[in-house]
This record gives C-alpha cells, sequence and structure tokens, in this order.
C-alpha cells in the first residue's frame, strides 16, 4: 500500500527541488529483462510505498522518449511521478556533438517535436551520465573534459531553442574518487546556465575495502592526503563549488555480501538519521538490480531483514514528498 504524503506537507516546487523533504526514487529491474512498469510495480509493492522518481535509460539516436510506457508511469492514477530520464549520445563523439553532428542534431530535433507534443510535464533530464569514466583527457581525442561540457551545452540549447522548456537538466558525476582527483575534473561543468542539479552516483560495499562505511563516507567520501590528490568528499565539493544547486543522488544502493548482511540492514537504519547532515541532497534514486555486470546484488529485499529496515527508511517523514503538476 502507498504512503500518501501528508496534506500541506512537501512537495514539488520550481526546477523540481522540493519545498521541503528529500524525493524518494529508483531505478527498477536494472539489468534485468523486467524493467519498466512490471518492476516498478513490484518494487513499490514489496517496499510498500509509491515511488516520487521513476529513473529510465536510454542511447543513441533511434528511440524517441519518454516512451508510452513511461508517460503511463508518470501519469498513473493517483500516483504522480517524475520521469527521470537517462541519456547518452552514442552517436558521435563529445567534440563533433558540440560542432553539431548532423545526426545527432537531427535526432534531437525529432526528440523536442515529441516531447513538446506528447509529454508537457517537468522530467529530469540527464545527459551522458558518469562522462569521466569515459574522458580522454588528451587534446584531439573529442572526448576531453572540456568536450564534454561543450556537448552538454550543444545538447540543453539544441532542445530549448525547440521549445523544451519543461526539462529539468541533471548533470551527473560518478563521486569515484580516483576520477574526481583528476586536474580535468572542474572543466567538465558546462556552466550554471545549463545545470539544474547536481548529481552523483555512489555505493556502499558490504566488505571492507572501498566504499565500506558509513553514510557520510559513502556520500562524501575524503582523501586526506596534501598535495593535488587530496579530495574534500564529493557533498563538500558541490557544496563549495557549486552552492546554489540542489544536489540529487542519482544512483546509490548496497552491494550485498553473503559474508555480511548485518552490514545493509545497518546502513538503511543509519541512513535516516544521516540524511539530516547533508540539506543540500534533495533526492536519492535508488539502483534495484538483482546482479551487475560484476554478479553484485543491491536488491534491498536480499535478506527479510534488509528489506524491513528499508521499508521503513522509506516511510521517514523526511521522504514523504508529494509530485505536484
Amino acid at each position: 500500500m502507498a504512503i500518501a504524503p501528508r496534506r500541506g506537507g512537501c512537495r514539488t516546487g520550481r526546477k523540481l527541488v522540493p519545498t521541503c523533504g528529500v524525493l524518494w526514487g529508483v531505478a527498477p529491474g536494472a539489468h534485468t529483462e523486467s524493467r519498466g512498469a512490471s518492476a516498478l510495480a513490484e518494487f513499490e509493492r514489496k517496499t510498500g510505498r509509491q515511488q516520487a522518481i521513476y529513473h529510465a535509460y536510454h542511447g543513441g539516436v533511434r528511440q524517441l522518449f519518454p516512451t508510452p510506457q513511461e508517460i503511463a508511469i508518470a501519469r498513473q492514477h493517483g500516483r504522480n511521478r517524475i520521469l527521470f530520464l537517462n541519456w547518452k549520445p552514442e552517436s558521435a563523439s563529445w567534440a563533433a556533438i558540440a560542432r553539431g553532428d548532423k545526426r545527432t542534431d537531427a535526432f534531437l530535433d525529432r526528440l523536442a517535436v515529441h516531447i513538446k507534443k506528447n509529454f508537457p510535464e517537468q522530467f529530469f533530464l540527464a545527459v551522458h551520465h558518469e562522462g569521466e569514466n569515459d574522458v580522454r583527457a588528451k587534446a584531439g581525442s573529442g572526448y576531453t573534459a572540456r568536450d564534454y561540457a561543450a556537448m552538454f551545452r550543444h545538447v540543453v540549447k539544441r532542445l530549448r531553442a525547440h521549445g523544451v522548456t519543461n526539462m529539468v537538466t541533471v548533470l551527473v558525476h560518478m563521486a569515484y574518487v580516483p576520477h574526481a582527483t583528476q586536474s580535468w575534473f572542474n572543466d567538465m561543468y558546462p556552466g550554471d546556465d545549463y545545470v539544474d542539479w547536481i548529481g552523483f552516483d555512489t555505493y556502499a560495499y558490504s566488505d571492507p575495502g572501498y566504499g565500506h562505511g558509513d553514510f557520510a563516507e559513502i556520500f562524501n567520501r575524503k582523501i586526506e592526503i596534501s598535495g593535488k590528490r587530496s579530495w574534500p568528499g564529493f557533498y563538500t565539493w558541490a557544496l563549495t563549488r557549486h552552492p546554489g544547486k540542489p544536489l540529487m543522488i542519482a544512483e546509490w544502493g548496497v552491494w550485498s555480501s553473503k559474508r555480511n548482511t548485518s552490514y545493509k540492514v545497518g546502513f538503511y537504519r543509519e541512513l535516516g538519521d544521516e540524511i539530516r547532515h547533508f540539506p543540500k541532497i534533495r533526492a536519492m534514486v535508488q539502483f534495484e538490480t538483482p546482479h551487475n555486470q560484476k554478479g553484485q546484488d543491491s536488491s534491498v529485499d536480499s535478506t527479510p531483514a534488509a528489506l524491513q529496515a528499508y521499508r521503513k527508511l522509506g516511510k521517514l517523514p523526511i521522504f514523504q514528498v508529494a509530485v505536484t503538476p
């Protein structure tokens, strides 16, 4: 049974920023054949609440989005949801797209017509998420950090010029410290006029090592080393460098371990208190999969105790935000 937000309580406002609280969402059935409405329905059934954000992934220049199924998800009677549409433009290099690649521009023009005709609601749009993983720093590669920023600007400008004024743009980083400490990292930023939210993808790991720790360690991981490779933590970096932007944890989850099943339970239990120390985080989107490319499981119901803890987490008042037109 879904939990209805309290009347007069938190709701979405300008640029989909909640008036209070944190938007709660999911990318359900990732890396499986059951993605889409059926995976979302199953996730909401087992977690006992409606999701405010539905995260879907697209790539290339063939499929227009949102798809009919995604539109139906956003408009389900009595369960309004925000679409978070994630697109990787794979038809040309970043530099070529920024210069006006004809095939990409033609797709963007068709996409603009499709969105204007079929989906006037506000939606999140991420353009080539986790771009730092594909940066090739050598000048002329077509994939430098500056090429990424120029590509992002071009896509946003092209869609806006064709009347897509309902998209809320999200710059999504990996929050992987070895990338974030590179000299080119800040060159990826397209500019305040093109970025509405800053997102980052980060995961907790049940076994000791990189990614193991409490909420603060995972979502604001630091490197305390003097010199160029020190890092203040992604949250601190965003708060300092881009203080006017709301933050989204665009993908998160806890990778399970049969050796340490209690870690996921404890992480969910602590998150409800820890999130209050990070007030710029205004949305969290679970990446739900029984297996990623490495065979790791982020399912919230990997154990009965984990599911119980996640259900309790999702019922906290801070995560009750009404999606309003």
